[in-house]
């Protein structure tokens, strides 16, 4: 017998409407839209029709309906702590979209309002810790075949001449806390590390408004591995999802769902690679300036990874909130990620590139 958890969804536009309902569409035995809430009168009706369920144009009438067990908070960034922090003071759990706060004194008082007993359930959706691509990037790693690797980056690039509110500071806007809860989170997992410094870069080049819509962040952990990030919406050539990884055996890189890795046959074994201080003969090769004596015996490999189903994530916070399953992205993990978030803020200055950027004089 299905137990559905009842839903109330606060916030119909790109992200409460246009991802959460559409995910959820085909998971009626966990999950049954209970109420809908927006500012937007024509919204709320539009939901209201479809999913058959109560309707309100204030968060705190949702809150206090006693039907709803989850909270889904997909208002505009801006909002999400002040509106995560309603619910759990109000008893109830909370689904939070990205970006899950402001900073990290925000998303650190949430959680000491959940997760703990007698307390509601904060669930936080990053769902793109379960990308195919990306999981098979860290298994490659994980897997040893790369060596020792030293060296990762991941881009995610485009053009994109935006106008809307996510190009306003005041309501949260600009890429840092658009893709970069989700590319920070998988970098911080490809880190695997506690990280020992990081710095970054901003700039406001292409979009409307006044905040990054181009920036970088390399984090260097404990372990010695670097880790290179770039989210952009003013690159013109090589757009798309970039990852690439360097081990001393082998590398891997992947574009979009493209995935190339040219790795040494784990069954090669190599004797120390020892130096010799004398003059190198006149002529490059083996016994020259550059190439070993032992050839590495290369194994290549090239293929597509398909098959993409995000709306895991909703499986997850069902068996977590039905029966006591760990949820798996870890309330420190979140914190990691917003300490990174509030240190590039506070660290770095975001560059004005917009000269030329409607003309050129």
């Amino acid at each position: 017998m299905s137990n559905p958890i009842k839903l109330g969804i606060v916030g119909l536009g790109r992200a409460g409407w246009g991802m959460h309902t559409g995910e959820i569409q085909n998971k009626t035995d966990k999950y049954q839209v209970a109420a809908v809430c927006d500012i937007i009168p024509e919204r709320v009706e539009k939901s209201v029709n479809r999913f058959n369920c109560k309707g309100y144009s204030k968060i705190e009438d949702l809150i206090a309906d006693p039907e709803v067990e989850i909270v889904d908070i997909a208002t505009r960034s801006c909002d999400h702590y002040r509106h995560a922090k309603m619910a759990l003071l109000a008893g109830k759990s909370v689904l939070l979209e990205k970006p899950v706060s402001m900073n990290i004194d925000e998303i650190t008082e949430l959680f000491t309002l959940a997760n703990q007993p007698g307390k509601p359930r904060l669930f936080i959706r990053q769902n793109r810790r379960f990308e195919k691509v990306f999981n098979l990037v860290r298994d490659t790693i994980a897997s040893g075949k790369l060596g020792t690797v030293f060296e990762v980056s991941l881009d995610v690039l485009g053009y994109q001449r935006r106008d809307d509110w996510q190009t306003l500071r005041e309501f949260g806007g600009g890429q840092v806390l658009n893709w970069g809860p989700h590319i920070i989170d998988q970098s911080l997992m490809l880190l695997d590390s506690p990280v020992k410094y990081q710095f970054g870069d901003m700039k406001h080049a292409v979009a409307g408004g006044d905040c990054e819509d181009h920036f970088t962040i390399h984090f260097v952990g404990e372990n010695g591995r670097k880790v290179n990030m770039c989210i952009s919406g003013a690159i013109a050539l090589g757009d798309g999802r970039h990852y690439t990884a360097w081990g001393n055996r082998g590398a891997i890189m992947c574009e979009e769902n493209h995935v190339r890795m040219r790795y040494i046959d784990p069954e090669q074994v190599f004797e120390p690679v020892v130096s010799d201080p004398g003059t190198p003969g006149d002529s490059f090769g083996a016994s020259g300036t550059f190439a070993a004596v032992v050839e590495p015996k290369w194994i290549e490999e090239d293929f597509f990874v398909e098959g993409e189903d995000l709306t895991v994530i909703w499986d997850y916070m069902y068996d977590s909130f039905r029966n006591g399953a760990e949820y798996p992205i870890r309330e420190q993990e979140v914190k990691n990620l917003m300490q990174a978030v509030t240190r590039l803020f506070n660290e770095t200055e975001t560059i004005d590139c917009t000269a030329h950027r409607d003309s050129v004089k």
